[in-house]
């Protein structure tokens, strides 16, 4: 699941980063309201994590919330903020932001806040995507099950599957996996995701994921409707 970051504190943009990073999200960053407006073109967001003042000026995040709901851009979005008045809050809300939170913050805290706006966003508290084999991925709960079956998945894992089953036809090469999944770190080696696919296939199955001999890897054959006990 993709987030879009708007913050212009390299510091904290880099810590909000390798965070969510880990928490199995896909992190596209940015210091500049103007670029975030122009990113967001392309869709694909589940959610702008959106700081208010800018380089564009001290109310560039409202700005742009407000001209993303004019143009009927629905994209969630959590303010994250110093600005901590009741006006504040207010304005930001009223602006078109669906959760505010004040600088300093726990992470836990915005964590828990960015599940809860993307359960809501989901229209039923989850999204649910049919996997190979029987198996089914819930978005809001970030987890795969078939019947009773609930295997546990790393974060990586959930993102590595999450990022396949959100693009059913698309074949991705492993360097592609690596950008999207480990962006900025150039420690990690092409191995590591013949690694992470072997564990996906040991704990749902061989059809999950298929091998496109020198290219890369997809989703497996078409998905089968859930399975319930």
């Amino acid at each position: 699941m993709k987030l879009l970051l708007v913050e212009d504190d390299p510091e904290l943009a880099a810590l909000l980063r390798d965070g969510l990073s880990e928490e199995g999200y896909v992190i596209d960053h940015t210091p500049s309201a103007r670029e975030a407006e122009a990113m967001l073109e392309g869709g694909g967001y589940a959610l702008i994590v959106l700081d208010v003042m800018l380089p564009e000026g001290d109310n560039a995040g409202y700005t742009l919330a407000s001209t993303l709901r004019d143009q009927h851009d629905h994209t969630p979005i959590l303010y994250l903020t110093a600005r901590d008045s009741i006006d504040d809050v207010e304005h930001g809300l009223d602006s078109g932001g669906d959760d505010y939170l004040t600088k300093p913050f726990e992470f836990r805290e915005l964590r828990a806040r960015i599940h809860a706006i993307i359960r809501r966003a989901s229209g039923t508290g989850s999204a649910r995507l049919r996997l190979p084999g029987g198996w089914t991925l819930d978005l809001g709960a970030r987890q795969a099950h078939r019947g009773r079956s609930a295997p546990h998945l790393t974060s990586r894992e959930y993102a590595l599957l999450e990022l396949l089953a959100l693009n059913p036809t698309r074949v991705f090469t492993r360097d592609d996996l690596i950008d999207r999944l480990w962006p900025g770190d150039t420690d990690v080696t092409l191995k590591i995701i013949d690694i992470y696919v072997s564990t996906l296939r040991h704990k749902l199955g061989k059809e999950l994921i298929t091998t496109i001999r020198g290219t890369g890897y997809r989703l497996g054959t078409p998905a089968t409707p859930p399975h319930d006990p």
